[in-house]
């Protein structure tokens, strides 16, 4: 029974701390609550919340910048071309005889020469033998001539007389008139010879540039192979190629500034333009007059045709950034939730041409807008900036 009793009573001094300790907790739980509850650090943490929103919803400007806006400028509207440098004419030199030895080239490729001035030389022996042959035969057939005369003016003055039968006078006549023959006969082909031993010497036909000299020394050539050929007078044009639809704006007279593939700008002017239209490309050529020397012919060039001034909107060359193959501009408008701060909209334009550090914007009517003036490659659409300045003109 004693044991009973100690167990009873062990077991029930344990259940009185359980609730003991079971209302310290509870205790420090109520108490943890309520000062939690009436801390007022929770209402800095409510402000700094708020605060963080509104950092959220009204960002700061990131970078500061200068404004610029589009400024009208005086520029030459062109039409850009492509076309080949070439002669305005060229003249083929050629043998004209045939199965002569070529002895003497006077001339070589790139040289200046004249309007009658030796180029080449041919072996002229046997034409000038043959020549020699054709004197011999004229004054052959003068002598007969001669004798042939003297018989028929006496048989003219004793044909009244009977003592010539008219059989034998018209004899006398008759032969007088085959020595003439044969003395024109002999004298053209004296002629004949005498120009083939001038031909023997190549002669330039026209002041101008030797282009090409394919001539050499101990060739037998045949009559009508070429020996030279010529740019006559030394002038050269652009050979612009332009479409069918922008031909029509082309006159004779414009000015034209060209670039060699080395870098250098030539001025040309318009001479003519081409009448037709070439079927299968549907483009024509306008020809460009350019000074002598320089240019090679053969040389690819690019041009613009100055087809008179006009005024457009430009801008700075900064202030274009190209992105993805297209050129924008970085448009400034003030920002309706922040006024200390200024809104980017990014604005995709066209080009035209430069001039010096401007560059044209096709298409554009609003001259009143800002524009970043440089640094736009750093910003995109959306973004808030500063403005610190506006760049002058």
């Amino acid at each position: 029974m004693n044991i009973q009793k100690q167990e009873f009573t062990k077991l029930a001094s344990k259940n009185k701390l359980l609730k003991k300790l079971a209302l310290i907790v509870l205790a420090v739980l109520i108490g943890g609550f309520i000062y939690f509850k009436s801390n007022p650090n929770d209402k800095v943490a409510d402000k700094t919340v708020k605060n963080s929103a509104n950092s959220v919803s009204s960002p700061k400007a990131s970078l500061t910048v200068t404004t610029v806006k589009p400024q009208r400028t005086t520029l030459n509207k062109t039409l850009s071309a492509n076309g080949n440098i070439a002669a305005w004419q060229e003249s083929s030199i050629s043998s004209e005889v045939s199965g002569l030895l070529l002895s003497e080239v006077l001339a070589n490729l790139g040289d200046h020469v004249k309007r009658g001035q030796a180029l080449a030389r041919f072996a002229s022996s046997t034409i000038e033998a043959d020549v020699a042959q054709m004197q011999a035969n004229v004054a052959e057939a003068n002598a007969v001539l001669l004798e042939a005369e003297g018989n028929a003016n006496r048989a003219r003055s004793i044909q009244d007389s009977g003592a010539l039968s008219q059989q034998q006078i018209q004899q006398y006549l008759t032969a007088e008139a085959s020595a003439k023959a044969r003395l024109n006969a002999a004298q053209a082909t004296l002629r004949a010879q005498s120009i083939k031993l001038k031909q023997t010497i190549v002669i330039a036909p026209d002041d101008g540039v030797v282009s090409l000299a394919p001539a050499t020394v101990g060739t037998v050539y045949t009559s009508g192979q070429e020996l030279f050929r010529l740019i006559r007078k030394g002038r050269i044009e652009w050979r612009a190629d332009l479409t069918s639809a922008d031909i029509s704006q082309i006159k004779t007279g414009m000015k034209t500034q060209i670039t060699l593939p080395d870098g250098n700008n030539i001025q040309g002017i318009v001479r003519s333009v081409s009448p037709i239209v070439d079927a299968k490309t549907r483009n024509s050529i306008v020809f460009v007059d350019i000074p002598a020397g320089s240019a090679k012919t053969g040389m690819f060039a690019r041009g613009n045709i100055v087809l008179g001034e006009t005024q457009s909107l430009t801008l700075p060359n900064d202030a274009i950034v190209m992105r993805d193959g297209f050129a924008y501009v970085m448009q400034v408008e003030k920002d309706t939730t922040n006024t200390l701060s200024s809104k980017i909209t990014q604005t995709k334009v066209h080009l035209g041409q430069r001039t010096g550090t401007r560059v044209e914007l096709l298409d554009f009517r609003t001259p009143d807008l800002e524009f970043v003036e440089s640094g736009g490659a750093f910003l995109a659409d959306g973004d808030s900036v500063k403005v610190v300045g506006k760049a002058a003109k």
